[in-house]
């Protein structure tokens, strides 16, 4: 530009201000690149400026020396000048150009230039002392030697999912939590040496929180790491601030480990959970102090699975377990350690010592089948940490943990059942009434399940307890003054002997295979007894229960026994009596009205029947089957007993007396009162009758039964089957407690005993439960019992098209449907113009066997509904084409489970043309998606477009159109296991070559 300028002047004139504009040293200035060159200095000096914020920022930390002092100096006094500088040019680009300015753009040149060059050397200079620097401030991760794991072990791949929830900016605070020994601490370790997390954070802080920790202590701790030492004080307030500001100058990671009490981190550090430049993940044995932190995620560690536990067992024994001798013994002794990598990793240096001696092999795995902590090294060690646990437990919580150690180790234990002996027991403290018992006995299983202390099952209504806690709970059971003499499925073909009974508390020999009781037991203080499930029992002697006054659970559940003896008046504290399944037992004494405290009786399955216990007006719990209402057919027949397998040329007088006997239990017989019998039960709250082989019989006095039930009015739960919805109806009209706090499970039309497992295996015990069978229609009753209802179960049910006939605003309460062979519904929803959000709380949807479903929705998803879905099953759905229509996938935020089986005619399980604009963030969620038998499925989604940011688990089998699949190299970071044909997954289309599939090789499982 300059040059343009100077060729529009005269010849003379052009040579004079060429020789006004040479240097002294005889160069002719090069105007041409002046922006060029004032450019580079900008740039230099910017980089020197950031140079200069850094070494100050990170010098506050420690005490600076007057070397950097002096250095910092220097630059800020350059920056003055440079500053001058940029002025100057600036204001000489706004001016018209003169002759003279070449002078000055002469001089302009060469200061720029000096400058440049001081900026270059105070730059090198800068970055020596940042060398230095570096060495004096904290490293930023101090190593723990973790451990060495499979990153497709079950801890290594919660590791791969720490690191992806940690690259979410939403997700600032990680919990990580289970029992004693699962290897929190490992995965911790993990965390902190892992190079992925040096490459995301500045600074990782560890620490160990003792249990005796203090907001100094832990202050005191984190200020070190940050080498803050010298500004803390004793004011907690003021290291918080100090904390803070140190956080936020770093990007920072906290790992908490061994947290046993919750810990402000506002109070402690001066974050909160919106703070997003530091993240904090913590391990702790409690979910609930996860919770109480405010975590976003929370991530249970499992016990081992039996093929990670094999693999760490054999790295840490070697070579020595390959012997053919040794190997099935050492399998042995991995399943003793029941998972628990602590317990793995202590038994294994004890048993790599044997080497190849296959007797001292052996004789370890008996010692620690018995679980002698003397002779292996370890169990003390698991059963010490394990002890403070239960020791940080409340009294109650103790007790009820404790009752644990009666049922076998690993066996399935009936939640309702579990709080009623813990409720017997006086466990429950501070709950004299029935239901509010029940309520704060769940209360105390959620705590004892926080901790470990008992495990989910598959079941939902049961919980288990694995060997390790429960010889947790046999330890210190023995150091009580009552003893537990537990010895459940031990064998047992003799009763244990007097001196070891006489001390007992508790007594269960449960599941074992006794003939005979002893006539008598001197057994004062024992307050419960488990025979449950002895078949071969026949006898008990007259006088067996005569001295155990303070019995207060007595389980004769399933034995051989024909009637109890007399003796049972003895009982006067008893609170739960458990006789179901005793199929033998027709007969108790008239001594039974002395249990005068007895809560709980169970006479299912049995030979009894109602008019033998209607003295027990006090019950609280009731369970009968409908054959303990018609079994007596003496005032009918003229002969001593009936049961119910008749000869059957006596079967059709026996129908009739059976149909009469029936009608007693409504009513009784023209000897008694006219109030039927179940309604002199006045104290009852919760009442179970179980649909068997009776159901037939029990049409013919539906009606008149159901009014006796409704008479009922402290009744809090019922458990029934209404043949017809007249009797729904006629109940819920004449019920007495129907509109107050109330739940039920009941049923109309007979089901089959399928059709029930499916639908327990659903829902959790204490919601309410409807399930209509063979039924047809709409009924207004119907809609009313849907609006408190929690799990819906419809079964071959005519006359509706869609669930919506029933009303679906109703529904809000529905957590879980089950839809069944319902041949003419042709949506499960009918949206309609309504756009009122529905099923907002709906969490499982079951569909199976429904000949002419055509969609899920049908119409306008109104925003909320389906929010909470976590669950889709569609099986045999032969003539649905589409799943998720009119943009319904954008309303699952939750989803994460999706099955779609033998659906024959589905195309795309995302179908394009329903879902326009789909953003990559759908389906968040997802972690399982199981494709079975969709011969004419071609994709899932059109493109490799969407995150897929919680897919695991894949399953796909019989898809063989479906050639491609919708991943890249960056989404589905979370894919662990493809599970497929391997001539499927060879035939599968990639587009880069192949790269995405040698990447996903790695978590493919082919047959």
């Amino acid at each position: 530009m300059a040059e343009n300028m100077l060729s529009g002047i005269g010849g003379g004139a052009y040579q004079d201000v060429r020789e006004a504009v040479t240097t002294t040293g005889g160069k002719i200035l090069d105007v041409k690149n002046l922006k060029k060159n004032y450019k580079k200095l900008m740039k230099e000096a910017e980089e020197l400026w950031g140079l200069r914020d850094y070494i100050e920022k990170e010098a506050s930390r420690i005490e600076i020396k007057p070397a950097t002092r002096e250095w910092i100096t220097k630059v800020d006094i350059l920056k003055t000048r440079v500053n001058g500088l940029e002025t100057e040019y600036n204001d000489g680009k706004r001016k018209r150009w003169r002759l003279d300015r070449f002078w000055s753009n002469a001089n302009f040149s060469e200061d720029l230039e000096t400058k440049r060059q001081q900026v270059l050397s105070l730059l090198e200079e800068g970055n020596i002392h940042k060398g230095f620097l570096k060495d004096e401030l904290p490293n930023s991760v101090w190593t723990k030697n973790a451990p060495e794991i499979d990153e497709k072990s079950s801890l290594g791949k919660i590791v791969g999912d720490v690191l992806n929830h940690l690259k979410d900016k939403k997700v600032t605070r990680i919990g990580i939590w289970g029992t004693v020994g699962t290897g929190k601490t490992t995965i911790m370790k993990h965390l902190n040496d892992n190079e992925k997390i040096a490459s995301m954070f500045e600074i990782v802080i560890w620490v160990s929180v003792s249990k005796e920790w203090s907001i100094e202590k832990l202050q005191e701790a984190i200020m070190q790491r940050l080498e803050l030492d010298a500004e803390r004080t004793i004011n907690i307030e003021k290291n918080a601030q100090i904390i803070s500001r140190g956080l936020n100058e770093k990007k920072c990671l906290i790992l908490l480990d061994e947290v046993w009490r919750t810990i402000d981190l506002h109070e402690v550090m001066g974050i909160d959970n919106k703070h997003n430049h530091s993240k904090v993940v913590l391990a702790s044995i409690y979910q609930g102090i996860c919770i109480n932190m405010e975590t976003v995620v929370q991530i249970e560690v499992k016990p081992l699975s039996p093929p990670d536990a094999w693999n760490m067992f054999r790295k840490k024994v070697g070579d020595v377990i390959s012997s053919s001798l040794i190997e099935p013994t050492a399998r042995l002794v991995v399943q003793e350690c029941h998972g628990l990598p602590l317990l793995i990793d202590r038994v294994a240096k004890t048993f790599k010592k044997k080497q190849r001696d296959f007797t001292l092999w052996n004789d370890g795995l008996e010692s620690l089948q018995r679980w002698d902590s003397d002779r292996v090294e370890g169990i003390e060690e698991v059963l010490e940490r394990l002890e403070v646990c239960y020791e940080d437990l409340k009294d109650e919580e103790k007790d009820c943990f404790l009752h644990g150690v009666l049922y076998p180790e690993e066996s399935m234990i009936y939640v309702d059942y579990l709080l009623e002996c813990w409720r017997a027991e006086g466990s429950i403290l501070h709950a004299e009434e029935f239901r509010k018992a029940r309520v704060r006995g769940h209360a105390i299983l959620h705590e004892l399940m926080g901790v470990s202390f008992l495990e989910k099952t598959e079941k939902r209504k049961y919980v288990k307890m694995n060997k390790v806690l429960r010889s947790l709970a046999l330890k210190i059971s023995l150091q009580k003054d009552y003893k537990y003499l537990a010895k459940p499925r031990e064998g047992l073909q003799e009763f244990p002997d007097h001196e070891e009974c006489s001390q007992a508390g508790k007594i269960s020999l449960m599941d074992n295979r006794l003939h005979t009781l002893p006539e008598t037991l001197d057994c004062g203080n024992l307050s419960t007894l488990f025979l449950q499930r002895n078949k071969d029992l026949s006898v008990i002697p007259p006088s067996f229960f005569r001295s155990m006054c303070r019995l207060r659970v007595l389980d004769l559940q399933g034995t051989g026994i024909a009637f109890l003896p007399s003796s049972i008046s003895q009982l006067v504290f008893l609170r739960g009596l458990y006789l179901n399944w005793c199929n033998r037992l027709t007969e108790v004494p008239s001594e039974i009205e002395a249990l005068q405290h007895l809560e709980v009786l169970d006479i299912r399955g049995s030979g009894l029947n109602l008019r033998q216990i209607q003295s027990l007006v006090w019950l609280k719990c009731l369970r009968i089957s409908l054959s303990n209402c018609c079994i007596e057919l003496t005032e009918v027949l003229d002969i001593q007993r009936i049961r119910i397998n008749f000869n059957p040329i006596r079967i059709p007088i026996l129908l009739k007396g059976l149909a009469v006997s029936l009608h007693n239990f409504g009513k009784g017989n023209h000897t008694q009162e006219q109030s039927g019998i179940i309604s002199r039960f006045v104290s009852l709250e919760e009442l179970s009758i179980d649909v068997d082989s009776s159901q037939q019989l029990w049409e013919t006095v539906a009606e008149e039964a159901t009014e006796e039930i409704a008479k009922l009015n402290k009744l809090t739960s019922l458990r029934l089957y209404f043949p017809r919805v007249d009797h729904l109806r006629l109940f819920v009209t004449k019920s007495q407690v129907w509109n107050s706090p109330f739940t039920f499970q009941l049923s109309v039309g007979y089901e089959d005993s399928t059709h029930s497992q499916i639908f327990e295996s659903l829902h959790s015990p204490r919601y309410n439960s409807l399930k209509m069978v063979n039924g047809e229609g709409t009924d207004p009753v119907i809609s009313e019992v849907l609006g408190r209802t929690h799990a819906f179960g419809l079964k071959n049910h005519r006359g509706v098209s869609s669930l919506s006939d029933f009303g679906i605003t109703k529904m809000n309460y529905m957590l879980v449907c089950l839809l069944e062979g319902c041949n003419e519904v042709e949506t499960i929803i009918s949206g309609g113009g309504t756009m009122t959000r529905v099923l907002e709380n709906l969490e499982i949807l079951y569909v199976n066997n429904m000949l002419t479903l055509a969609s899920v929705w049908n119409g306008l998803v109104p925003i909320g509904s389906l929010g909470q879905l976590t669950t889709l099953t569609l099986i045999k759905c032969p003539v649905m084409k589409k799943i998720f229509s009119n943009g319904m996938i954008k309303q699952l935020p939750q989803l994460q489970h999706l099955r779609v089986e033998e659906c024959h005619q589905i195309e795309e399980i995302i179908m394009e043309s329903e879902n326009d604009g789909l953003e990559a963030d759908a389906l968040p969620r997802l972690m399982t998606l199981v494709l079975l038998d969709l011969p004419t499925l071609k994709s899932i989604w059109i493109d490799d477009s969407l995150n897929w940011p919680s897919l695991r688990n894949i399953k796909i089998s019989t898809c063989s159109m479906l050639r491609k699949l919708p991943f890249n190299m960056e989404n589905a970071t979370r894919l662990r296991s493809i599970k497929g044909q391997n001539s499927w997954w060879e035939a599968l289309e990639w587009t880069d070559g192949g790269a995405i599939k040698q990447r996903l090789e790695p978590f493919c499982i082919l047959n």
